[in-house]
């Protein structure tokens, strides 16, 4: 059974440093005009959706709140994280496919049982809200059951969340292997159960290209075709000895990203989550498919995968978005996200921006999935799914912003040293979700 989200309130207000964009940032700007900065302005909240912003006190028949000295942003947006992997984050000493099958797998089989699933997306949900995310595009498990178990707990909850039933028909274990015809009808009716229901989208979850028949990769690039609403995500180029070995299985394709397009599944829904190891010609494609990279820094880092070229997915002129991928990500935060991504940027000589890490987890996020107009920003009309965070909250950090002397420097201090202690509120819809308890 599922429930609809309580009615917010009408009119609220929050009072605080609003940060929002109104363009992409250019690589390596600091003073960037697309930054929108608003300190100590008030939000205006109607009916669940952001009406505008002023500076002078809203009058009587708003609901205030006052934050002042408190930074405002809107709610992160994750583009790749999986749901049944909370089981498995921080576990220790395997690369990419060693790790699948040690740990992964044996945690996902689990979802098979319907509590289990219900209790594990009530988890993950309530997780995702306490670190300041408030939209994610989820990997559920191979079964029915767990797609259903989060999206009724994302309705439950007013949040944006795209998500779908893992296809994998081969090189699974048993217990997590599909096959084509009945995970074709378990996707088909989970579409006519959620897809376009409130806030929530149905994604084509292909698992990675290794773990699908070419059958099964066909009937997925048909589902896609058949409806051009659906999103659809799986991963790419994470990972050399995976690459190696989709080589090996797809001999006529002349790239791992080349899979995909072959089936049929390159779109400008679609989400490919790594794309460590991509040349000029896979981002070309990317580029004029329209599909984007969700790159998940913590995880490539935390199981060795490699260093993600952003720079060179930027020149291209394919679009990028940031991911925790938690778990192999080691955090659902998006602010360490953002932080293991200036680091993995460093490693390869550049620079990655507080400016461009933030875009990439709030309105670049929203345009690569073509849901710009309801999320992502402050623009009026967009759904409020709204973050109120401290600057700092401890001896160290407070000293920093103390000696920061430009806005960047303080939103680079904030983004490094950060994580969700300094979350004080998430609102979704206009509804607080989420509220930080005292001591």
């Amino acid at each position: 059974m599922t429930t609809t989200p309580t009615l917010p309130p009408a009119h609220i207000a929050l009072r605080g440093d609003l940060l929002d964009f109104t363009a992409e940032p250019g690589w390596g700007v600091v003073d960037s005009g697309a930054v929108r900065f608003r300190p100590d302005h008030w939000l205006l909240i109607e009916n669940g959706r952001i009406q505008g912003a002023q500076a002078e006190e809203p009058g009587d028949g708003w609901e205030r709140h006052d934050h002042r000295g408190r930074l405002i942003l809107p709610g992160f947006i994750d583009t790749h994280v999986h749901m049944p992997q909370l089981d498995v984050i921080a576990s220790y000493g395997t690369e990419l496919l060693d790790w699948l099958n040690t740990y992964t797998f044996p945690a996902e089989i689990r979802y098979a049982d319907p509590e289990h699933s219900r209790m594990g997306a009530a988890l993950f949900l309530d997780a995702l809200l306490a670190n300041g995310t408030t939209s994610a595009v989820v990997f559920a498990t191979a079964h029915k059951v767990s797609a259903d178990a989060l999206f009724a707990g994302a309705q439950q909850r007013g949040m944006r969340v795209v998500t779908g039933k893992v296809l994998q028909d081969r090189h699974s274990p048993d217990g997590l292997r599909d096959d084509v015809v009945q995970a074709e009808q378990d996707c088909l009716d989970l579409i006519r159960r959620w897809h376009g229901r409130d806030r929530l989208a149905y994604a084509v979850t292909v698992r990675f290209a290794p773990t699908s028949s070419p059958e099964q990769l066909a009937m997925a690039g048909a589902l896609c075709a058949s409806d051009p609403t659906l999103y659809m995500q799986t991963h790419v180029a994470e990972n050399r000895d995976e690459v190696k070995w989709v080589r090996e299985l797809f001999p006529e394709a002349r790239s791992y990203l080349d899979v995909y397009t072959r089936a049929g599944l390159m779109h400008k829904r679609s989400v490919l989550a790594h794309g460590v190891w991509l040349d000029d010609d896979d981002r070309a494609a990317l580029r004029e498919s329209g599909a984007h990279i969700a790159h998940s820094p913590s995880s490539n880092l935390f199981l060795g995968s490699g260093l993600f070229d952003w720079r060179a997915a930027v020149q291209s002129g394919s679009a990028v978005s940031l991911a925790s991928d938690v778990g192999g990500g080691t955090s659902l935060s998006m602010i360490r996200t953002m932080a293991d991504a200036y680091k993995v940027q460093a490693m390869a000589g550049q620079r990655l921006t507080a400016w461009k890490a933030l875009h990439a987890a709030t309105l670049g996020s929203a345009q690569a999935l073509s849901l710009a107009d309801e999320i992502g920003s402050f623009e009026p009309g967009c759904v409020a799914d709204v973050c109120v965070w401290d600057w700092a909250v401890d001896p160290v950090g407070r000293r920093r912003m103390d000696v920061a002397t430009s806005l960047h420097e303080k939103a680079f201090a904030w983004m490094t040293l950060a994580d969700d202690r300094n979350l004080v509120e998430a609102w979704v819809a206009g509804s607080m979700r989420h509220r930080r308890t005292a001591g």
